[in-house]
């Protein structure tokens, strides 16, 4: 049975009711769990404020609950489909939609408006959220870019009044929202290039628009400059691919860690770095393909140098490699300083959290308050085994005591009370119940770096305590955490060259995962590669539309295929739809 045509001017209709419960489909060698199988339903059915009975959604961050109970897709939109596709197979529910209609596009119904269908009453809250399972449901994977691109998404609503709805029903418009903005213009608010400030202003003040795309609007509108244009979310990466700086001093710190003054080579000052940055290296000569790594800045970074301090690992090529055969008068390749993890301006108690050689990126911020004068409250905490293990100790001391307001804490670990010299040190290790007995301010912003179970131990207290989880910001060496939404979980594997033939295209560097690959054995995307090498990845749309793939790129170039809808800033990619034109150092 072949679709119907659309009306051209009678009232707009319910054409079906579409409901699925979430299942577990296999996809590109992956379990996915997902509610996009929808079918139609005969007869009425009850709709309630989360969404319809016999419905259900798998990933509950992006799909269903109040906000986004019932999804709505157009006649018109299917026949557009059809041809544009050249398939005559499609059928109601097919792009994962509840209610089908005929009429409401996308270029006439606003956030805010109000319909009665049925006994039931909703109010359109946003477009429908661009996510890879509506391609995956039809097998056309470039289709979350082409609902976008063709202005054609359909939309969410909220359940106002619960009821009972029947295809069939009339879809009466009961109340017009606030006419700024229709779904259509609002997608391509979010997901288009040229973002129109008075849109985006008109965006924040709809109260019915969901709160994620509120957030993101506001978002958008904060980082505009006067021009209108997106300003960049992280500071700015102040040169592009690898320089070769100078070492100008290497100091033995502790047995195993090694600080490393580096400059340009000739001999003028180094741009200005924002405290807590590092930088990448690339160790030529180091092993067969040469190690990247980053390592944070320790010291001042207005001073027209950069220092790093590096603790050598066990079994690495890298940190030894920095520790025993570096001196003074080498050369080293360096990527621009770059992170996000960077000391916020403004009057609140600071609170400076580390662990070992985490005390890197906190120290450099402490240089920043000591350089400043900063009349801040700050709370210098640190953990280590024993006093000739902690690094940079005497250094951090220095500063603290330049600064009116500051107090400093040490946790040795292996040490009893009775061998601790100093009246800033206990012995014990750094937690909750010593968090709670230093009277640590709930108003403070915190600053954690360190092993990654210290630092998911410290943010747990600090939340416990009292600390907004919005105020604390961890420093990762390694990889970030991943996002793939609606993957089921599989064992974690650390990362590795992938399976069969190795490539023999562009060597793609993962530096957070110490890891290079040739390019072309697996995949056939950067993203599809990471996969293939357990790299931990962060994707939604997988067609260049949603930008959660958004990474650094150190070195090198790329090609996309698609295009994304909105290029990403200079010196970032889009992993999703891109393949290397040379060798690449992504930041991942």
């Amino acid at each position: 049975m072949g679709l119907p045509l659309p009306s051209v001017d009678r009232e707009p209709i319910l054409l079906s009711v579409n409901v699925g419960m979430p299942k577990d489909v296999d996809w590109n060698g992956r379990t996915v769990f997902t509610g996009a199988w929808k079918y139609p339903v005969n007869g009425p059915r009850i709709v309630r404020k989360n969404n319809l009975d016999g419905d259900g959604q798998g990933d509950l961050q992006g799909h269903g609950g109040e906000m986004r109970a019932v999804l709505v897709y157009q006649l018109a939109s299917y026949w557009h489909w059809q041809e544009y596709f050249d398939r005559d197979d499609l059928a109601f529910g097919n792009f994962g939609e509840n209610l089908t209609v005929d009429g409401l596009s996308d270029e006439q119904v606003c956030i805010g408006d109000h319909y009665r269908i049925g006994t039931a009453e909703f109010e359109v809250t946003q477009p429908r959220v661009t996510c890879y399972r509506v391609g995956m449901r039809l097998g056309q994977p470039e289709l979350p870019a082409l609902l976008v691109s063709h202005h054609r998404p359909g939309f969410y609503m909220r359940v106002i009044t619960q009821g009972l709805i029947t295809a069939g029903d009339k879809i009466v418009n009961v109340k017009e929202g606030p006419g700024a903005l229709s779904v259509a213009d609002t997608d391509a608010l979010l997901y288009l290039p040229n973002k129109n400030k008075r849109k985006l202003r008109a965006a924040v003040q709809i109260s019915a628009l969901s709160p994620g795309w509120q957030q993101s609007f506001h978002q958008l509108l904060s980082n505009s400059d006067a021009c209108g244009q997106p300003a960049p979310s992280s500071p700015d990466v102040l040169w592009r691919g690898f320089r070769t700086l100078r070492v100008t001093e290497v100091v033995h710190e502790t047995h195993n860690v090694t600080s490393i003054s580096l400059c340009a080579e000739d001999g003028s000052p180094l741009p200005i770095a924002h405290a807590g940055q590092y930088l990448t290296l690339r160790l030529a000569g180091v092993g067969q393909q040469a190690p990247v790594r980053n390592y944070s800045l320790s010291g001042p970074v207005d001073a027209g140098v950069y220092r790093i301090s590096v603790k050598a690992e066990s079994g690495g090529a890298a940190s030894p490699f920095l520790n025993e055969s570096v001196h003074p008068g080498d050369s080293l390749e360096v990527a621009a300083p770059r992170g996000e993890f960077t000391l916020e301006e403004g009057n609140r108690p600071v609170l400076l959290v580390s662990a070992g050689i985490g005390v890197t990126p906190v120290l450099s911020m402490l240089y920043q308050l000591a350089g400043e004068r900063s009349r801040r409250d700050v709370w210098w905490m640190h953990a280590a085994r024993r006093p000739e293990e902690q690094a940079l100790a005497a250094e951090a001391h220095r500063l603290l005591v330049s600064l009116p307001h500051a107090r400093e804490r040490i946790f040795y670990s292996t040490l009893r009370p009775e061998y601790i010299k100093s009246e800033a040190a206990v012995a014990g290790r750094l937690g909750r119940d010593a968090l709670e007995s230093l009277d640590v301010p709930a108003d403070a912003t915190a600053y954690i770096c360190g092993p990654t179970a210290f630092m998911d131990d410290i943010r747990e207290a600090l939340v416990a305590i009292g600390l907004s989880s919005g105020d604390i910001h961890t420093e990762l060496f390694g990889a970030t955490s991943a996002l793939n939404p609606g993957i089921v979980g599989s064992t974690e594997r650390p990362p590795h060259q992938p399976a069969g033939s190795p490539g023999s295209g562009p060597l793609v560097t993962f530096a957070r995962s110490n890891l290079s690959v040739n390019f072309g054995g697996a995949g056939r995307t950067l993203l599809e590669l990471a996969e293939a090498c357990d790299v931990k990845t962060r994707w939604s749309c997988r067609t260049g539309v949603c930008h959660y793939c958004v990474t650094p790129i150190l070195a090198g170039d790329v090609s996309y295929s698609p295009d994304p809808l909105e290029p990403p800033r200079p010196q970032e990619i889009l992993i999703c739809c891109s393949e290397p034109k040379t060798d690449v150092v992504l930041d991942m």
